[in-house]
Formats: structure tokens, C-alpha cells, sequence
């Protein structure tokens, strides 16, 4: 008769009969070895998954980041998670060894920036009220475009006549401008300091024309982090 298989070992997170400070090595290890692998940042509540239930993921981090403090790439909050990513200081180098950032999609227009700048303080919003931002309609192919980046989707219906579609910003969004949460943006009055954005001016459809159709340049694309900052 067939020897039946032994069913696997279950995961063993507490690691109870190793010493506290191997444990926490190996729980360091867990964590950041799942946050190297993983394609898109990684929640809690997967770290959770490797970890002793009394376990801080927090501390962890913290060591994780201390221990990679000079090294060419960090360890960085964002859209929600934890992700491993290299160090801007080192991107030309990157490109010239290996090419990757070369196809990357053209910086955002100006034009393109402002409304994604409305999406991201103003959300949920719909086209026809970011036209009545702009004093224009906005395009369909300018939220087709920031769509097709994963920067905004469609959010829940506005309770207005027609019950038009609204847009949200989406954690594509938070990843690019590596924001964890809607709470990092920058603070609304730094950005009215700066000239950059005036909610009142806004809110009253009068926004100051940046380029000849209103609302920017087509001609002149700038990097987005010049709106939203690092």
C-alpha cells in the first residue's frame, strides 16, 4: 500500500525557539525579502503573514532602512505599502547601463498637470466641474491620458442631474509621486504660497492662464514633480 504524503509543515511566523535577537533577524529577513520580491508595494498586512503576531512591522522597517542607510537603493512608504527603490542620485547611471527609463512616457503638459492637480485636492470631481476650474472644457483624450497611466479612474456618480461619472486619483498615482496616502500631498497653502495653486481662485472658476489656450502650454512639458513636489 501507497504511503500517503506527509502534509506540509505549517509556516512557522512565531520562530519561539530561537533567541529574541535571531528572531528579529529572521523576521528582517522575512520582510524584506517579500518586499524585494513583490512587483508592487507591499501592505502590512501581507508582512504580517511572516511575522510573529507580536511582532512590530514598524521596528522592523526602521532597522531594515538603518541597515540601508549609503546603499544605492532605500526602502520607501508608499501608496499604502513598502517598496524597494533606487535612489534618485543614481537614475543616469541606471539608464546608461541598462536603458530602462529610456521609453518611459513623456513628462505630463502643463495643462495636464493642472488637472490632475484639481483631481488629486478636489476628488471625487466631474469633467464638468473641472471645466468650470479651467473656464474650458477639459478633453477627453486629457483624462483618456491620465487614465491610460493609472494616475486617475472613474469614481462613484455625481448626485447631479444626469448622475455624470466623478474621477478619482488611484494608488498608480500615490506610487509615481511615491506618496503612501492622500495625506502627503503637499499642504494647499504651500502650494498658494508658492503661486502654484489657489483653492478660492479655483473654486470661483478665475485660475490665471498659464500659455495661450488658459490653462497651459502643450508646448512646454514639465516634469509633474514640479507641481507636486518630492
Amino acid at each position: 500500500m501507497a504511503r500517503r504524503p506527509r502534509p506540509p509543515e505549517p509556516f512557522d511566523t512565531e520562530l519561539a525557539h530561537l533567541p529574541p535577537e535571531l528572531r528579529w533577524r529572521e523576521w528582517m529577513g522575512r520582510v524584506e525579502a517579500v518586499i524585494f520580491a513583490a512587483p508592487a508595494p507591499v501592505t502590512r498586512e501581507v508582512l504580517a503573514r511572516v511575522v510573529g503576531r507580536d511582532c512590530s512591522i514598524d521596528l522592523l522597517i526602521d532597522d531594515i532602512r538603518a541597515e540601508l542607510r549609503g546603499r544605492p537603493y532605500e526602502l520607501v512608504a508608499v501608496a499604502g505599502g513598502w517598496q524597494h527603490r533606487t535612489k534618485k542620485g543614481f537614475a543616469e547611471a541606471i539608464q546608461v547601463a541598462t536603458g530602462l527609463g529610456t521609453n518611459d512616457p513623456k513628462p505630463l503638459s502643463k495643462s495636464e498637470q493642472l488637472v490632475l492637480l484639481a483631481i488629486a485636492y478636489f476628488q471625487p470631481i466631474t469633467r464638468g466641474e473641472l471645466g468650470q476650474f479651467f473656464g474650458k472644457e477639459i478633453s477627453r483624450d486629457t483624462i483618456g491620458h491620465l487614465r491610460g497611466l493609472d494616475f486617475i479612474a472613474a469614481g462613484p456618480r455625481s448626485p447631479v442631474p444626469g448622475a455624470p461619472y466623478t474621477y478619482v486619483t488611484t494608488k498608480g498615482f500615490l506610487s509615481f509621486f511615491g506618496f503612501d496616502t492622500l495625506r502627503d500631498l503637499p499642504d494647499m497653502e504651500a502650494l498658494e504660497d508658492a503661486g502654484l495653486l489657489s483653492k478660492e481662485r479655483l473654486l470661483a472658476g478665475d485660475f490665471p492662464a498659464l500659455g495661450g489656450d488658459g490653462i497651459g502650454d502643450e508646448g512646454e512639458p514639465l516634469d509633474p514633480e514640479e507641481v507636486f513636489g518630492e
